[in-house]
Order: structure tokens, then sequence, then C-alpha cells
């Protein structure tokens, strides 16, 4: 998996948001408890979060300001988060009822935190150890084409 998303990344034929949204891709039809993929980037100097390429359901959440759900509390504390179960999660955002647990791994570009991949699925408690660590490693590499 790390090499066909290094491939999408170091691809000379797509500029920035054509490879994330081919990671997205990928993700998507690999991971079948991956069931919304997208990802989010700080919008400008404000303190807030700005949708970036996606797949999955549309979503209203294409703002969401620093704080709050978990995307925004990521923006926050700079450090992964896993949701095993949405509903017993107080400070979070609904995008899709059929959404049971979400993952949020920050990116970082010369020690800032811009952006995030962010993870739903559809079952609870899906993500495994061997996610989390695929997700920071590709959090990574997506930082050196920013």
């Amino acid at each position: 998996m790390k090499k066909r998303l290094s491939s999408i990344l170091e691809s000379p034929k797509h500029n920035t948001e054509e490879k994330l949204e081919k990671v997205c891709h990928l993700l998507d039809q690999e991971i079948s408890y991956f069931n919304w993929t997208g990802f989010y980037f700080k919008n400008g100097d404000k303190d807030e979060l700005k949708l970036g390429p996606y797949v999955g359901a549309p979503t209203d959440h294409t703002i969401i300001p620093y704080g709050k759900g978990i995307c925004g509390q990521v923006a926050v504390s700079n450090e992964t988060f896993v949701v095993p179960d949405v509903h017993e999660e107080s400070n979070y955002l609904s995008c899709s009822i059929d959404t049971k647990a979400e993952i949020v791994v920050p990116i970082f570009k010369d020690g800032q935190n811009i952006g995030q991949i962010d993870i739903d699925s559809h079952t609870v408690n899906p993500f495994t150890d061997e996610d989390r660590e695929l997700l920071e490693w590709l959090c990574n590499e997506v930082a050196k084409i920013l």
C-alpha cells in the first residue's frame, strides 16, 4: 500500500489536488471500513480548517473552526485522534448518521500543523495500529509535496 501511495504522490503527471484525490480514492477502495476519506487544510491565517479533496458522501462541514469536532481538536492538539465510537464523544461533528468511528491525523510542514487527513467509518472501532501507522506515514509523505 505504501508503495502505491508513494507512486501517486511522486507522479509528475498530476497536480497536488489531483494527487490528494487519488490518495483518497486508493484508501477508499483498498480499506473496506474507510467510508469517508478526505483532507482538511488550515484556511489561510484563520483559526479554521477548509475542506480539501475527499471521497465519500457530500458534507456540510466545508469549514471547521479550531477546537470544534474531532478535526478541530486535532488542529489544536497536534496529535492523532482515534475515536472508536463517535457516539461516546461529546465534541463530535456528525457528517453522516452512518458514521460510527473516526481517525484524524495531522499534517506538519516546517513544524506547523497545516492540515489533516480525516477518515470516517460505518463500523464501530475498526481502526488498527497498522491503520494509524500508515496514515501517519502518509501525512509525512503528503507534507513533502505541499
